[in-house]
């Protein structure tokens, strides 16, 4: 057996009894909610087993097929934390007022359409660098998909916020694929310009600074994120875009400077925006002080804080709780509802999975050979981390609160579906990582400098 069937071979079978042990969890999970109001077991507890394991066997099976050599920790850990969500959201669905629909089912049917999508774009994209290619249509595609809920007619507004676009019985979030196809285009235009971006080419004083019109992303971005926050009513995509970019930036030109200037005009949009605009300066005067406002716009908050505090070092138990009386539990507060009922320990479980999840994409860019690959996949990564730490900050009132999902774990289709093509494209990079590893190169490669072999 050769070394790269070896490879395989090892990664995938620690895959599957990772995802085993998920689903065990899952399981466990979804019997305890179920014990909190019955001494019985839960009648559908078979077909929910039989479902779990054939969602992450189609997965498994797909990774094994046309990923052999990827990771073997990413897809365990999505499907422990979405398993987890789908829990909790069972969970809230028993408290839920009377006439309204259960969620638990949509997510679910969300869950296998998310797996779909995982499973295709393992299918049509076999090689991650043609993607670059067709940077400026997917900075088209992205740009439109973000602006799309401003259209008249199609976008609506819900909970305040213009992020949704309605086309007959289908209501989603188009910024969700906004995310990936930039992030795309992005990747593939500072690998192109990283050394003009890095160097200058511009002499100021002392310092060599790049000509004006190689900035055009970080000001793209700066401009995306003022539109989102001003006209689409939403901090917190308006935080993770400029948050996302400006760290890709830094990551292909290595200037801490950038830093500097971004965060200058991060600050210099959010107080213009707050001096204008009365749901900016809500949402900070909520932040530091929700307790004045907690029967108005303040409740949202001082019921997540209570919900944290009632649930103290272990929680109140799964089921035992109160989570239901936190306003959009399942979506923008399912991190309260998690403190609540499984206390500290609960929400570090929940922060570790997440920890782990991005360690893996982060190790998986810095394997990478391929400069686009290693920059793509780590501004994927920055997508869950910078949406993780938006969303957890809001609800533990670090930062001003904002609407976006927790990933894998809140409920929402169009971040569900986002988040497993993400794990997709990170898988492939890490399977054409390997796989590039073990083939055998020409005898007068290796004395190439080693840049120079990497920009092939």
């Amino acid at each position: 057996m050769s070394p790269l069937s070896e490879l395989a071979k090892t990664r995938r079978s620690s895959e599957l009894v990772l995802g085993l042990l998920a689903a065990g969890i899952v399981v466990a999970g979804y019997v305890l909610v179920a014990l909190s109001k019955t001494t019985n077991l839960p009648a559908d507890l078979g077909l929910l087993c039989a479902i779990i394991l054939g969602i992450f066997g189609v997965a498994h099976l797909a990774v094994r097929r046309f990923a052999p050599r990827a990771d073997a920790t990413l897809l365990p850990i999505a499907v422990l934390l979405n398993g987890f969500g789908f829990v909790v959201i069972t969970r809230l669905d028993r408290d839920r007022l009377a006439g309204t629909s259960a969620l638990a089912p949509v997510q679910a049917v969300w869950t296998a359409v998310g797996i779909g999508a995982f499973v295709l774009t393992l299918v049509l994209v076999r090689r991650v660098r043609v993607l670059g290619r067709y940077r400026y249509s997917f900075l088209l595609l992205g740009v439109a998909a973000l602006l799309l809920p401003l259209a008249p007619g199609i976008g609506s507004e819900i909970r305040g916020a213009r992020l949704w676009v309605r086309l007959g019985p289908l209501n989603f979030q188009p910024g969700e694929a906004a995310k990936l196809l930039l992030v795309v285009f992005f990747a593939a235009y500072l690998v192109d310009k990283r050394e003009l971006l890095k160097a200058g080419s511009r002499r100021v004083g002392r310092l060599f600074v790049p000509d004006p019109k190689h900035l055009g992303p970080l000001l793209l971005a700066w401009g995306l994120s003022i539109i989102v926050m001003v006209m689409q009513k939403d901090l917190g995509s308006s935080l993770l875009f400029f948050a996302l970019y400006t760290a890709m930036l830094y990551m292909a030109t290595e200037r801490a400077g950038y830093l500097v200037i971004a965060f200058g005009m991060f600050i210099g949009g959010a107080t213009i925006s707050y001096q204008l605009f009365a749901h900016v300066q809500t949402r900070v005067t909520t932040w530091i002080d929700p307790w004045s406002v907690s029967q108005g716009n303040g409740y949202q908050l001082a019921q997540s804080l209570f919900a944290f505090g009632t649930g103290g070092f272990a929680g109140t138990g799964l089921g035992l709780g109160s989570p239901q009386k936190i306003p959009a539990a399942s979506t923008d507060f399912v991190f309260a509802a998690i403190g609540e009922e499984l206390g500290l320990l609960g929400t570090m479980a929940v922060l570790a999975a997440f920890l782990l999840l991005i360690g893996s994409g982060f190790r998986i860019a810095m394997q990478a050979d391929r400069p686009f690959s290693k920059l793509f996949a780590a501004g994927l990564t920055m997508i869950i981390s910078v949406q993780t730490f938006v969303i957890v900050g809001g609800v533990t009132r670090v930062i001003p609160l904002t609407g976006v999902t927790l990933p894998f774990i809140s409920y929402g289709g169009s971040s569900l579906l986002a988040n497993f093509v993400l794990i997709a494209l990170l898988l492939r990079i890490s399977d054409e990582t390997a796989a590039e590893a073990e083939t055998p190169r020409p005898a007068g490669a290796a004395m190439q400098p080693a840049n120079q072999a990497r920009a092939r």
